[in-house]
């Protein structure tokens, strides 16, 4: 609003295009962010989405710098986690973890909470203290059965830690956990599952291309030519099966 009107489209236009392309194309939403930056550098909402967007593509000391810039506009302390977070993108865990005690993680909501808890055990990783990051995962929001937004990742993370010390029964039960609350295909834990259940996913279409008779493969080429159909069963080799 503090834009002339043809300008604010025109930034409007680049930020719908940051957040269309942010997940998909890291790069390309990172090219309209640093257009949208040149255009409204003075914009907090351009700031953060910049922010995002290097972030995205793992310039954490650039994105570090637009979620400054932006919190300082602001006020709000909203960007503290992913903040941390860059910190620990940059090879500096212990900042990470110093900010995860600052006053102004209780200014943070709960999801804010949530996710400066989940920065602050991958810090405690980043620095080989296993036990303490599954110490640091262990809350009240861990332990609810309430499905919040944030708790797929939270029991993730926690699996995660747990498996890496070798508690192998209750990282599966947690990537169960996981699974139930993640309605959105935010974790891989359904494919964490099937490894500690030792299921491999084979390409049955492959297997017997490796296998089929040359001469059968060609009669069969042949025969689609002249009837203009695909040989039977195609549709079911195309699946995978898992075992």
């Amino acid at each position: 609003m503090s834009l002339p009107k043809t300008l604010a489209e025109d930034v409007a236009r680049n930020l719908v295009m940051v957040a269309r392309l942010i997940d998909e194309d890291p790069e390309e939403a990172y090219a309209y962010s640093r257009i949208a930056l040149r255009l409204a550098s003075r914009v907090a909402a351009v700031r953060e989405a910049a922010g995002f967007a290097a972030y995205a593509t793992q310039k954490y000391s650039e994105a570090l710098a637009e979620f400054r810039a932006a919190r300082r506009m602001t006020g709000s302390v909203e960007l503290w986690p992913v903040m941390a977070d860059c910190e620990r993108g940059l090879g500096r865990p212990e900042k990470a973890l110093a900010m995860a005690g600052d006053p102004e993680v209780q200014k943070l909501d709960k999801a804010g909470q949530v996710e400066m808890r989940l920065v602050a055990a991958g810090a405690r990783r980043d620095m080989g203290q296993i036990d303490a990051a599954i110490v640091t995962l262990q809350s009240s929001e861990l332990a609810s059965h309430s499905v919040q937004p944030w708790t797929a990742r939270l029991r993730y993370a926690y699996a995660d830690a747990l498996l890496e010390v070798g508690r192998e029964d209750e990282a599966r039960e947690w990537f169960g956990k996981a699974l139930e609350a993640d309605k959105d295909g935010s974790t891989d834990a359904s494919d964490r599952l099937a490894e500690l259940d030792g299921v491999e996913f084979v390409d049955v279409l492959d297997e017997e291309a490796d296998t089929a008779d040359p001469s059968g493969t060609a009669h069969a080429a042949e025969a689609d030519d002249e009837t203009g159909s695909a040989p039977e069963g195609r549709d079911e080799q195309d699946r995978p099966a898992a075992n």
